[in-house]
């Protein structure tokens, strides 16, 4: 199925179906119209003999020599060739599809001064699966992401490498294979597919997309961990986080209750169990684990406004004038990732607090200590829990905001810079860290409730267990357990089979 994007008003829903997804996409037909207008007021322009940067002048500190019309062409394909100056590992299939899509939407909104050709032309390779090959590294996220984005631009002129049927090759031999035509950069062109936000807004949505999914399978795992630890329930009464108001810690709370309700194990602990208070890692993670959910709705709010947005420069104006600005600035996307990581850094550690309570016999209210059948002759989870430590503390390290480090760049003329691309691109190791956490937390409270026995789980923690099951055995005795973690972080964070537990659970939306 083909995404139809009306740019301006992409919902988040298609920007996620299109990063999980791939597939086709295509602009709304009401879009070229503005496409094209935006282009002959150019073109007029430049006849008129007006000075624009970057179209008939040189960039950045060069941007005070004028360019003559018979070198527009090769101005712009000059700029394209010297910008590709990318370093590290290419950014992943699905994100790089992303930034195509992404690129349509801003060219779409019709203050670029492309021609309609250029969106068709990013439109047909996505459809069938040439994707630029994009190095990680280079951008500082001022003057739009320069360096990956010249990439991708690289590809439609036939230059660089593409990813197509699996193969890393020539752009100009898979263009070839489809009979698709490089093209010839016009004037603008070139820098309107460099300038932009494209590559930091699709890191910070993929890392906002997996976080979302992890945030909310933490409150899965963390019911495990509750009624492994014989919990109370009382602290999650829909009252008390009333009367706080946070929509987040609402639904947490709510959630909580959900897959708690009809546990034989909580009831025990209502009749039986002298504790007054549980650890707030048990009796707070409403509170910690709604404020994050909170905070990624309000992330999720901003990259879908930054995702809408017309981001290079100059930018061509409804009434006809081609004005410089600085659009291009990634500021807001810098900040939002920052704050994803920040969430994502509290989410892991609060789960880690409830890995070390289980294995913990002071604190386990009679499990085992380290969960092991047979303590001291089997060590059970103990180096399990130290690896959740581990996980937690790189992210701590990586939470540390990049937004704040801006350093000048070409000849001080770029003096301000917001780092958002790799504030966003640590959002993914980030997430695979807390997904190796919540496997771990997964692992344990799972083996906490079946050492509860006979006392029985409620029945839909009795269904996540089963689910567990199926990707990591129970512990009977010791065994290497590093494929089991990694079995379950896949579970968490590719399947999301534990954000999504059947059985009458209320679903908690991002944007809705």
């Amino acid at each position: 199925m083909t995404i139809s994007l009306n740019p301006g008003h992409v919902s988040f829903g298609d920007l996620e179906a299109i990063y999980r997804q791939g597939g086709a996409f295509q602009l709304d037909q009401s879009a070229y119209a503005r496409v094209a207008e935006s282009a002959a007021t150019l073109a007029d322009r430049i006849k008129g003999g007006d000075a624009i940067y970057g179209v008939n002048t040189g960039f950045g500190k060069l941007a005070s020599i004028r360019i003559s019309d018979d070198k527009l062409a090769a101005l712009q394909k000059n700029l394209v060739r010297s910008h590709c100056a990318g370093v590290g590992d290419p950014l992943p299939a699905n994100v790089v599809h992303l930034v195509m899509a992404l690129k349509c939407i801003s060219l779409g909104r019709g203050a670029s001064g492309v021609r309609p050709e250029l969106i068709h032309l990013i439109q047909d390779m996505a459809k069938a699966g040439i994707l630029p090959v994009i190095p990680a590294k280079g951008s500082v996220g001022a003057s739009g992401d320069l360096a990956p984005l010249a990439h991708m631009a690289a590809s439609l002129i036939g230059e660089g490498d593409v990813l197509y049927r699996g193969e890393r090759m020539p752009s100009g031999k898979a263009l070839q294979a489809e009979g698709i035509a490089p093209i010839d950069l016009q004037a603008k062109e070139g820098l309107a597919l460099l300038n932009g936000t494209q590559v930091s807004t699709a890191l910070a949505l993929a890392g906002l997309f997996g976080a979302w999914r992890l945030a909310v399978s933490s409150l899965t795992t963390a019911a495990l961990s509750i009624d492994a630890a014989m919990g109370s329930s009382a602290p999650f009464s829909d009252e008390i986080h009333q009367l706080r108001g946070h929509r987040g810690q609402i639904d947490s709370a709510r959630r909580l209750r959900e897959l708690l309700q009809g546990s034989e194990i909580r009831e025990s602990h209502m009749s039986g169990d002298e504790r007054v208070q549980d650890p707030y890692c048990l009796r707070c993670a409403p509170q910690v684990i709604g404020a994050c959910l909170d905070q990624f709705r309000q992330v999720g709010a901003t990259l879908q406004i930054e995702a809408n947005a017309a981001t290079d420069n100059p930018l061509v104006l409804s009434n006809g004038e081609i004005v410089s600005g600085g659009n291009f600035h990634a500021e807001p996307v810098a900040l939002a990732a920052d704050q994803t990581a920040i969430a994502i850094s509290e989410i892991g550690s609060i789960a880690q607090r409830r890995i070390a309570m289980l294995v913990d016999p002071a604190l386990s209210f009679g499990l085992p200590a380290f969960l092991a059948p047979d303590p001291g002759l089997k060590s059970g989870l103990m180096i399990a829990e130290v690896t959740s430590a581990a996980l937690m503390s790189e992210n701590k390290s990586l939470s540390n905001p990049r937004s704040v480090d801006s350093t000048p760049t070409s000849a001080n003329q770029e003096d301000h810079v917001s780092m958002a691309c790799h504030a966003a691109r640590r959002l993914l190791e980030m997430n695979a860290n807390l997904a190796g956490i919540l496997g771990i937390e997964a692992m344990c409270g799972a083996q906490g409730i079946e050492l509860r026995a006979p006392l029985k789980t409620s029945e839909r923690l009795t269904s996540v267990i089963s689910t567990i099951r199926q990707h990591c055995a129970a512990l009977d005795d010791d065994r290497m357990v590093s494929a089991d973690i990694q079995a379950l972080a896949r579970l968490v964070h590719d399947s999301g089979a534990l954000s999504e537990v059947n059985g009458g659970v209320s679903s908690i939306g991002l944007m809705a």
